[in-house]
């Protein structure tokens, strides 16, 4: 009734498939291959994730589950399995994956007629811990900005202009790495005393943003020594060849930039966004301005700075206080 799938069993489960599982499971993985498009990368989790629940279920039920048998599983029966997971060190945002790839696998089956699988959508994903932003110290995001600093490395001028505004702009607005790159020449205006630009967010959402002075000069710093024409309707920022600037560049630079002044490994680009909402914060700005210059659509995703915040205030008051 059942055979070894000859998928092998490295995945810490005996893998054993129905003769009736095995050519829908390979057809899926196929079709999320070629349909959907994804990396070989990508299907070896999604197959590895489905197998560890199939050998699972051969130990739960004594034996590889057919189509028939799949159709009458129970929720009961798929939070053992997650049960099993978690008993094994496995945490939720694995745990969230693994069960997104097998209801994945199940839609499939449904879409080809071979049975739904209704215990796998009756069972709720596990709940993801929320991770904290972790903001950089208002010295480090500035000195990160300080095109000077960046006078040793071996690249040209206009590159390390470049990367500076940039990073200023990170920093100054509280853009997305996106946001800044997708920006046009002409969006950005001449140095005075501060100004306001308009940025495409998430969603297609536009929101204008306070700049800088200081920034404003960065950026004509870059454009003054940038050996490309800028057309208006061009973007702002070129990559070597002048062609737009990769985001992975900027991550690069920001990498070399953590090893230079000793940041930790969290002090990325999008970090800088983070410093930008927490430092306006800790100096009495008004959550809901700072949703409106974050292009936040919910406070609640705004209001995470708040417990930034205070876990900062409590670190302080942990080490300075002499009865803490």
């Amino acid at each position: 009734m059942a055979r070894s799938s000859g998928w092998g069993d490295s995945f810490g489960a005996p893998t054993m498939l129905a003769k009736d599982v095995e050519p829908e499971l390979a057809r899926w993985l196929a079709h999320l291959g070629v349909e959907r498009r994804m990396s070989p990368k990508t299907l070896e989790a999604y197959r590895r994730d489905v197998l560890q629940f199939f050998g699972f279920l051969v130990e739960h039920l004594g034996g590889a589950p057919n189509l028939k048998q799949l159709a009458r599983l129970t929720p009961a029966d798929v939070r053992a399995f997650m049960a099993a997971r978690r008993a094994n060190g496995i945490a939720g945002r694995s745990l969230m994956r693994s069960l997104a790839g097998m209801r994945s696998f199940a839609r499939f089956l449904e879409r080809e007629g071979k049975g739904r699988v209704g215990a796998l959508t009756a069972v709720r994903a596990p709940k993801i811990a929320r991770s904290l932003p972790k903001p950089l110290t208002p010295a480090a995001a500035t000195r990160l900005a300080d095109a000077d600093l960046r006078a040793g490395e071996e690249r040209e001028p206009w590159v390390l202009a470049r990367d500076a505004a940039v990073l200023a702009l990170l920093y100054g607005s509280g853009l997305r790495i996106s946001e800044a790159l997708g920006l046009r020449r002409r969006e950005m205006p001449a140095p005075r005393q501060g100004d306001v630009i308009t940025v495409l967010g998430k969603g297609n959402k536009q929101r204008m943003v306070p700049v800088l002075p200081q920034v404003l000069r960065a950026v004509a710093d870059y454009v003054a020594l940038c050996p490309y024409g800028l057309p208006p309707e061009g973007p702002l920022f070129v990559g070597a060849k002048g062609g737009p600037l990769s985001p992975r560049i900027v991550q690069l630079a920001m990498a070399r930039l953590r090893g230079a002044m000793g940041l930790p490994d969290s002090a990325t680009p999008h970090a800088l966004r983070h410093s930008f909402a927490t430092h306006l914060l800790s100096r009495g700005g008004d959550l809901r301005a700072i949703q409106e210059l974050l292009g936040h659509a919910s406070l609640s995703t705004t209001q995470i700075y708040t417990a930034v915040d205070v876990e900062r205030l409590l670190t302080v008051y942990r080490s300075t206080h002499p009865r803490a």
